[in-house]
């Protein structure tokens, strides 16, 4: 059975479909103090995948494992998590001293209650798989680098391709790999949460049609600073394709104000700029899972 919160209600039961499985949703009433009362299906499979992005995690964090472990109680003994957006995954080490390295903690959340972790282009640098994120469980890592390659390939059969910042590099070259795109890699230094520096490759962007491609657009920053870099070196144009929409704010406007022409996301996370679905990618990894 897949499970989800009704405000992911639309990319589950696609899911749920894919995969030939009943849909339910965690009904959920919110007390005026803060706390939510869950409730889910009084008698479950064995087999349970729970259907949960995280795009905003503080608060679904808490409903998810709650409703996790009471998966347990209610019959499941094999729980998965997929979880288009994982966040928390960038602080993988500390940084300054006393610094919490959540990506670490949470990892180990997420074992003590999900058999296994399905996600999409994880926010991972310096460890070498998300098996090491979720100790003695299976971690799941899929990309949308192809995805997002193919689509501005039809688009832009000519495009460049271009990570605005050395992060980014590891999915535009692999949406180059399998499209045959060009590509290249910016630098970026960050001074802060909405100021950074991005600075271009050596690479004539004249006359080109620029896309820029990666895992996630939170504030926009990085990449109206990356358009407006390729756009004053004589870019023809700048689109952006990303796997995590999450434009907080005023994030989309910046990108646009930047100059930069189409947006182009996947569904990982539900927003207007959606073009390319995950949902027969998670569909087969899961299908793989349960065999």
């Amino acid at each position: 059975m897949i499970l989800s919160f009704d405000d992911q209600l639309v990319s589950a039961q696609a899911l749920a479909q894919s995969v030939g499985q009943p849909h339910a949703t965690v009904l959920c009433h919110d007390f005026p103090d803060g706390e939510t009362r869950l409730r889910l299906p009084p008698q479950l499979p064995p087999k349970v995948a729970f259907f949960c992005g995280l795009q905003r995690p503080n608060a679904r964090l808490v409903q998810l494992m709650l409703a996790a472990a009471g998966a347990r109680e209610l019959g499941a003994d094999h729980i998965t998590l997929v979880c288009p957006y994982l966040p928390y995954m960038r602080q993988d080490m500390a940084f300054v001293p006393g610094e919490v390295v959540s990506q670490r903690h949470l990892g180990h959340w997420l074992a003590d209650r999900f058999d296994a972790v399905v996600t999409v282009d994880p926010h991972l640098h310096r460890v070498a798989s998300l098996d090491q994120v979720l100790p003695g469980r299976t971690g799941v890592a899929l990309t949308a680098a192809e995805l997002l390659g193919s689509h501005v390939a039809g688009q832009l059969p000519q495009a460049l391709l271009m990570a605005p910042d050395e992060e980014a590099g590891q999915w535009v070259r692999a949406a180059a790999q399998a499209t045959g795109l060009d590509h290249a890699v910016c630098f970026k230094r960050r001074h802060g949460d909405h100021d950074v520096d991005v600075y271009l490759p050596d690479r004539d962007v004249i006359g080109r049609a620029v896309v820029l491609l990666d895992d996630v657009a939170s504030t926009g920053r990085t990449l109206a600073a990356a358009a407006s870099g390729a756009l004053a070196a004589g870019a023809a144009s700048v689109d952006v394709a990303v796997t995590h929409a999450l434009f907080i704010g005023n994030a989309l406007a910046t990108v646009h104000g930047a100059g930069v022409r189409h947006v182009w996301s996947t569904d990982c996370v539900t927003h207007s700029t959606n073009v390319v679905s995950v949902v027969p990618m998670l569909a087969q990894a899961l299908r793989g899972l349960q065999a």
